[in-house]
């Protein structure tokens, strides 16, 4: 069975659907088995192509005007192919760059796989800029992750206030700015210093 999918970027009414709509109505999709959603490609709450894609059984084929209608980039494009593929459910295109794309055929499966493998490439190129600039700005002296969020000066106004009979817990993290949690883990209650205060003590 064929089920189509289509999408305008605009909910206002300015982009219509009747092009996308037309061609896979001549492509062979019921008009009842046509899923319709008016967003971005980008966003991730897209409700239609969700039931779509949900609603896709063993031997379906979903088909789009063109590629750029069903996926927000290309590693999107290659995880939803990938759902697809291994339920059995096929992918036709009608125009466009990815107009080759038809995987329910060999060639089709073919070039589907080359852009599989471009997805794989540029994960790894990511990764390895990723870890070169980890690795250059540790040689900086630079550690990369989130900023700490007790300082020294933090854990050892913590520690004098902590062993005080007076202090209220809570008062003590609106002022520090952490929460109960972290204080607590850098902190006892009776103000003794521990492992993760350790080791904000002993940074540079």
């Amino acid at each position: 069975m064929l089920v189509g999918y289509m999408r305008v970027s605009k909910a206002d009414g300015s982009q219509t659907t009747d092009l996308q709509h037309d061609a896979l109505i001549a492509a062979g999709v019921g008009p009842e088995r046509v899923y319709e959603d008016r967003a971005s490609g980008k966003r991730d709450d897209r409700p239609e192509l969700a039931a779509c894609l949900k609603g896709l059984r063993d031997g379906d084929t979903l088909v789009v005007w063109k590629l750029d209608r069903l996926g927000r980039d290309l590693r999107h494009l290659v995880n939803i192919v990938h759902d697809l593929t291994e339920h059995g459910i096929g992918l036709k295109v009608l125009t466009g760059q990815g107009a080759a794309i038809d995987t329910t055929t060999a060639s089709g499966k073919l070039i589907f796989g080359i852009f599989a493998a471009l997805a794989e490439f540029e994960r790894e190129l990511i990764s390895e800029r990723t870890t070169a600039g980890l690795v250059a700005a540790r040689a900086r002296g630079r550690t990369g992750g989130r900023p700490f969020k007790m300082t020294p000066a933090k854990v050892r106004l913590a520690m004098a206030s902590m062993g005080k009979p007076d202090t209220h817990v809570g008062d003590l993290c609106a002022e520090l700015g952490v929460t109960r949690q972290t204080l607590y883990r850098h902190v006892s209650p009776a103000g003794e210093l521990r492992d993760d205060g350790k080791k904000v003590l002993s940074r540079r």
